[in-house]
């Protein structure tokens, strides 16, 4: 079938920009719940609320950005409803940050470390090292000011160095 107008409806463009960062957004909602079926779950419904959303906006110039909020919140309410511990399986490296010859009981202090930080926090340590976003980025992900999302991070980092270096498993 030949198109006679070249503009594309909304929805095909929603599910173009949608195919194109699908793996991120599940590597996203991944990290917070580090099961497989889980963070389909979670793509599955941001997505779902992303296209309800999408329809009535006039245009989406931060689409990535705005999905990934989307899923992070989405990913927080999961948590928040299902109130359990959820325990990393062997298949997670796929997903983990490159190796640096940190060995397994390393990296296992780390993401346990990672799992007692409050959703909110996860998500500037996810969005930095995992999805490897500068802080411009996540600003605009978080809609905050960038100056905040700094100060915030450097704070949660240094909460982060303390639990690993000192074993403190305090207030996080």
């Amino acid at each position: 079938m030949i198109r006679l107008n070249s503009r594309k409806t909304k929805e095909e463009q929603f599910s173009e920009k949608i195919t194109t960062i699908q793996n991120k957004l599940y590597r996203l909602a991944y990290c917070y719940v580090k099961n497989e079926q889980e963070a389909l779950d979670i793509v599955s419904e941001a997505t779902y609320k992303g296209y309800i959303a999408y329809g009535k906006m006039d245009s989406m110039t931060y689409f990535d950005s705005w999905m990934s909020r989307i899923v992070i919140n989405t990913s927080i309410d999961h948590i928040r409803r299902s109130q359990r511990v959820t325990y990393m399986e062997d298949y997670v490296q796929e997903f983990a940050a490159p190796e640096r010859g940190a060995s397994i009981e390393e990296k296992m202090d780390l993401y346990d470390a990672l799992d007692r930080l409050v959703p909110e926090d996860r998500a500037y340590i996810i969005l930095k090292f995992f999805d490897n976003m500068r802080f411009r980025e996540i600003a605009e992900v978080l809609s905050l000011s960038e100056n905040t999302v700094k100060s915030k991070f450097y704070r949660i980092i240094n909460k982060l160095k303390l639990d690993l270096v000192e074993g403190e498993v305090g207030d996080l």
